[in-house]
């Protein structure tokens, strides 16, 4: 998901916050994965000191759009995608690729794939 909006108001009647994807990253780590900073800050790959920032910045920016009824981007960053070893269920096909709602088998087409790395 990259937009979160209001329900029943119009785009152009609302201002709009900008979430970083490392900002969002942030917040799953710590937040719904529950992990403890410094293992967020290594996962991240950048300092305690860093990702507390960046945590910090995320959650106001959440904080103010909830609160003030705004709209949420998730765009840019500094980052980079994950690859993973990936497996077809169906014609057992392997790749290498990143994970996505869009991800499927480049041999047959599925979306029935796992992760085998």
């Amino acid at each position: 998901m990259t937009y979160f909006k209001p329900s029943g108001i119009p785009v152009s009647e609302l201002s709009e916050i900008i979430l970083t994807v490392e900002e969002l990253e942030s917040i799953r780590l710590r937040d719904l994965e529950g992990m403890e900073q410094e293992e967020c800050a290594e996962k991240m790959a950048v300092s305690r000191p860093t990702f507390h920032r960046v945590l910090a910045a995320a959650r106001q920016k959440v904080a103010f759009a909830l609160v003030n009824g705004a709209a949420l981007r998730i765009t840019g960053g500094n980052f980079k995608l994950a690859h993973h070893r990936l497996s077809c269920r169906r014609c057992g096909q392997e790749w290498e690729g990143t994970i996505c709602r869009c991800t499927v088998c480049p041999s047959c087409s599925v979306d029935d794939w796992q992760r085998i790395d």
